[in-house]
């Protein structure tokens, strides 16, 4: 398809899809499920029915994964300190695309793992008909949110925002508290999707690089240089284009349950201070937020408090959450804005002082390139490259290097290469024909806002601006190192860590109580949202020194990073990549807390 007839199919699919939110659709008899505001359910005691709803977001019907009849489902507000129960019914219908079992897990919550809600690890999962009783107390307060972990129920609307108010006052002020919840749509059916993505991984790219770019890259970086690019790309079978997987050609981005043109408004008053608790619920999407007009304050990060940063844009990897505080003043409207990382769409909402008020929306930025330095490959423009094989994974430029031994993976230094300036690789990649990739040089990139947000005028988040409010909770160094690669293939749509898919991978086994390192190294070009269930992720920065708690870790391409876990919580947990088809592909491992 060309790029100018898909541009004309997205436009058209936008209108409709703006209709159906704002009800005008309505005449015409197509229903609206699903675009109603999300309810909100306070307390400490809940039931929840889990159901199938027809839904409607883009001019056609199709069938959705509902909460109490909600999609997303309904807000949970709890509060520190109390112990919540929530009964979970299971009425989803006996032929339901979307699978017989279903589950919720408290995504960030800590609790004993028979209350995680991940079926075949922490419980059996909620058979037809069935009830679970989820009991636990709370031991924290912040932003989170909850969703299915059965098959791609999530992608199908059984998700919803969390939040747990704080027993103490904060170290902020607001007056006004809005939950943004952003997400995608697919009117596929998720397994279908999932069908699509195994046998032509690459539908959605539709901006390949073309002969106009050639010739415009080698006026700007001369022809050698971009011979030697194209050449490089080739041999990996690869498109520097290819940032995800699933973009705005499937899917319709939406703001609590609501597409851009049925503009979900935030109301404020002139004079207040706005807390928006932002919160990516997306199956398989990054998106970059900003308010025109305004500046953000972040405050808190994954629901822990953090030093406050006043910044002009954000990126939210999928199951991240993001709490910024906002002034809205000298204006009656101001436009949420919040493109996708691949900038193919975008979903906007509207801060304002009464509904019906709109504000400009801005254009979609232009379409990043990826580099060899965005793939940790930074050194070999000066590189013989003739050796290495990009596709059979045997890499023989890495041939004869020294390993040092480290647990689960490679050997090289912990927070830089080897000596020889090389990223070492785990034996279980070579040769293996679930890897097409490995990195050369990576590096934290903690100062990296992000492909697509370098030097764009505006002051851009980055991990390294990020502080928790209290020091490193342990105060331990870590006993031990473990080191996991990101492995994938692109084109056969296979993802794991070390090139291990979970099928096939032994659980990571931790000591109640130790205190170790997890480092990461992403070989793979695309950007993986990392959450380890039950247990917190503690960044470090470049010399290992504890920067920002968190419970989900974001990976981009050619970075190297590490955290600090302390295994406080028996059982067994779920470790995964959080895109959704990622992790149902196999980047996914178990990992069990023994005494």
């Amino acid at each position: 398809m060309s790029s100018s007839s898909s541009s004309g199919d997205l436009g058209r699919r936008r209108f409709v899809q703006g209709l159906v939110a704002g009800g005008v659709v309505a005449a015409f008899g197509w229903p609206r499920s699903g675009n109603a505001a999300t309810p909100v359910l306070t307390g400490s005691d809940f039931d929840l029915s889990i159901g199938e709803l027809p839904v409607n977001f883009t001019g056609r019907t199709r069938i959705g994964v509902a909460v109490n009849g909600s999609v997303p489902a309904p807000t949970l507000r709890w509060r520190e300190g109390s112990t919540v129960e929530l009964r979970v019914s299971n009425r989803l219908p006996a032929h339901s695309i979307h699978g017989r079992t279903t589950s919720i897990h408290w995504h960030g919550i800590l609790l004993p793992a028979n209350m995680d809600g991940v079926p075949g690890m922490s419980f059996d999962g909620i058979g037809p008909g069935e009830t679970y009783r989820y009991r636990f107390a709370l031991k924290q307060s912040g932003t989170y949110w909850y969703h299915s972990h059965s098959g791609f129920q999530e992608q199908a609307g059984l998700y919803g925002a969390l939040i747990v108010d704080a027993a103490e006052p904060e170290p902020f002020d607001y007056q006004r508290d809005h939950v943004v919840l952003l997400s995608d749509w697919t009117d596929l059916a998720p397994a279908d999707l999932f069908a699509r993505l195994k046998k032509m991984p690459g539908h959605d790219n539709y901006s390949k690089r073309t002969v106009g770019d050639f010739l415009r890259d080698a006026k700007r970086d001369g022809l050698g240089a971009t011979i030697e690019d194209r050449k490089l790309w080739g041999e990996m079978r690869m498109t520097p284009t290819d940032l995800s997987d699933v973009n705005a050609h499937t899917y319709t981005y939406l703001i609590n349950g609501t597409t851009s043109l049925g503009n979900w408004t935030g109301l404020f008053a002139h004079g207040e201070k706005v807390r928006l608790r932002f919160i990516n619920g997306s199956a398989m999407t990054h998106f970059d937020v900003r308010i025109p007009g305004l500046k953000m304050t972040v405050v808190a990060v994954d629901g822990q408090h953090v030093h406050p940063v006043t910044i002009d844009e954000f990126r939210i990897a999928v199951a991240e959450t993001f709490d910024v505080i906002v002034s809205p003043n000298g204006g009656d409207a101001f436009t949420i804005f919040a493109q996708d990382l691949g900038r193919t769409g975008y979903v906007s909402g509207t801060l304002a002082v009464r509904d019906g008020l709109r504000a400009p929306v801005p254009m979609v930025d232009p379409r990043p390139i990826l580099s060899m330095a965005d793939m940790g490959h930074g050194g070999m423009g000066g590189m013989d490259h003739s050796d290495m094989d990009h596709s059979g994974h045997d890499m023989s430029a890495m041939k004869g290097m020294p390993m040092k031994g480290m647990e689960g993976g490679c050997g090289a230094d912990m927070h830089g290469s080897m000596s020889g300036g090389m990223q070492a690789h785990p034996a279980s990649e070579t040769g293996n024909p679930l890897v097409d990739m490995q990195t050369m040089t990576p590096t934290p990139k903690l100062d990296d806002p992000g492909i697509g947000l370098r030097d764009n005028g505006r002051k851009v988040l980055s991990y390294s601006m990020l502080r928790s409010l209290f020091d490193d909770p342990d105060g331990r160094e870590p006993g031990r190192d473990v080191e996991l690669h990101l492995t994938g293939h692109m084109e056969r749509f296979a993802w794991s860590f070390d090139g291990q898919p979970f099928a096939s991978a032994e659980p990571l086994r931790l000591n109640y109580g130790e205190r170790l390192r997890i480092v990461l190294v992403n070989d793979t070009m695309m950007t993986h949202p990392i959450h380890l269930h039950g247990l917190w992720s503690d960044l470090e920065n470049e010399r290992g020194e504890f920067m920002v708690r968190k419970h989900t870790i974001d990976m981009p391409p050619g970075t190297k990073r590490s955290y600090r876990v302390r295994a406080d919580a028996l059982g067994r947990w779920a470790y995964h990549c959080h895109l959704l088809y990622h992790m149902e592909a196999g980047m996914m491992r178990e990992v069990r807390v023994e005494a």
